[in-house]
């Protein structure tokens, strides 16, 4: 007997005769295909080219691919010939410039960030749903939405960005002023100024027990400190220059100022709000927060390439209608200051109707409003109307905001000469760091 070298099929045909497993590759019987195939040879081992050979192309074909092209709808190796057909035919080429210039008109490029509107939809969409609990009120909404905006844009910026030169302008007396800081610095001047309403709505100063008390010092003359001192508090404090660090306090801040108004309820809109040398109603100033937040965070826009777009129209309306009902105060204080034309010699009772300048502006957000020129105390009237200014939204704001000049707001002007001019000044004359 041979053991285990029996030509059965547990012992696989040893002697390597009769057509047997011999190997791998070998055949499983006779005129039975092997059980595991050869190894492929691979494309680089051929010879072969790893790519398909160019397209070769009539000069006709080319220049109808054109559009084609301008249009990038054609295929990778019509693309190749045609741009390797752009490089040695100058007719073709100026051709293919006006096509591609054509479609850039026809698709105009799109800003990267989101729509304003998209979180205010969001929101309306989940309340309509379920409402809230708690809602925030309609005056309290523009800053809600503008911080977001805000915190969205600087959560997509890398720390180097934070440290890019931002030129703070506003204005004042007859001309724009302007102050060099950060990022960094901005935030740091918006936790600031911010702080003036959380201090009213009795929340923590963000300055701190010794910078608040050095600046209540500095602004005892005039009794509560103004946003410029409180910022230029703030940044002497500082050892270093503020760095990202600062986002944090700013965002826990805005959370802690629109829930304690929401929790408070629509009545504490009366509620003062004290800037240094005026005061605001709790629901004024939070619309003067969230115009600010917005200004500040197209300055940041600028600093680091970034698009942003203006607010959603109907939060932009409620602030430019605080612009427009802060005019006749503005231009009370101009005229007082000696920097606008006198008032006329015929007083106005309070309460009684007077010169009037009618302030359209156009786009979204706009509307119109008369606007009282011999005092705050008289009353608009259309009957009275000596002047009529037009502007675009987002025109008038950057003029209020002292980005713009009143000499160079594009403004359609009709009527009493110095009365446009006063009301230009006194808008510009909004602005403060």
């Amino acid at each position: 007997m041979d053991g285990g070298h029996g030509d059965g099929p547990a012992g696989g045909g040893g002697d390597g005769g009769g057509g047997g497993f011999t190997g791998p590759a070998g055949p499983a019987g006779p005129g039975q295909p092997p059980r595991i195939p050869m190894p492929r040879s691979s494309v680089e081992d051929t010879g072969l080219p790893l790519e398909p050979a160019p397209l070769v192309l009539e000069h006709r074909v080319l220049k109808s691919l054109l559009g084609a092209w301008a249009l990038a709808a054609c295929s990778a190796q019509e693309t190749a010939a045609v741009e390797e057909h752009l490089g040695e035919c100058g007719a073709c080429a100026d051709e293919a410039l006006r096509l591609r210039g054509a479609v850039g008109l026809l698709h105009p490029p799109e800003s990267l960030d989101l729509d304003p509107t998209l979180r205010t939809r969001v929101l309306e969409g989940c309340l309509d749903r379920r409402p809230a609990r708690i809602p925030v009120p309609e005056w309290a909404a523009p800053y809600d939405a503008e911080a977001a905006r805000l915190d969205a844009l600087l959560q997509d910026i890398g720390d180097a960005e934070w440290h890019a030169p931002v030129r703070l302008r506003w204005f004042e007396g007859d001309g724009p002023v302007s102050r060099r800081t950060t990022v960094a610095g901005v935030i740091a001047h918006l936790l600031s100024v911010d702080g003036l309403v959380g201090v009213a709505l009795g929340l923590e100063d963000p300055l701190g027990g010794a910078t608040a008390e050095r600046t209540e010092a500095e602004g005892a003359a005039a009794g509560t400190p103004t946003p410029s001192q409180r910022t230029e508090a703030y940044w002497r404090a500082s050892h270093f220059p503020p760095t990202r660090a600062v986002r944090a306090p700013w965002r826990e801040q805005s959370h802690h100022i629109v829930r304690t108004v929401s929790f408070a309820g629509g009545g504490s809109g009366r509620l003062a709000v004290s800037y240094g040398g005026f005061a605001l109603p709790l629901s004024d100033s939070m619309l003067d927060r969230a115009f600010e937040c917005w200004v500040h965070a197209g300055d940041i826009a600028d600093a680091v390439d970034y698009p942003y777009e203006p607010p959603a129209p109907r939060h932009l309306h409620r602030m430019i209608d605080l612009a427009a009902r802060m005019l006749p105060v503005s231009l009370a204080e101009r005229r007082r200051a000696g920097l606008s034309a006198p008032a006329p010699r015929r007083l106005v009772a309070a309460g009684a109707p007077g010169r009037s300048l009618r302030l359209e502006i156009e786009g979204s957000g706009g509307g119109e409003w008369l606007i009282p020129l011999d005092s705050p105390a008289s009353v608009a009237s259309a009957e009275h109307e000596v002047a009529h200014v037009a502007l675009d939204g987002v025109e008038f704001c950057r003029l209020a905001a002292g980005h713009v000049s009143p000499e160079e707001a594009a403004a359609g002007q009709v009527g009493d000469r110095e009365a446009i001019r006063d009301v230009l000044f006194a808008a510009a004359s909004l602005s403060r760091m």
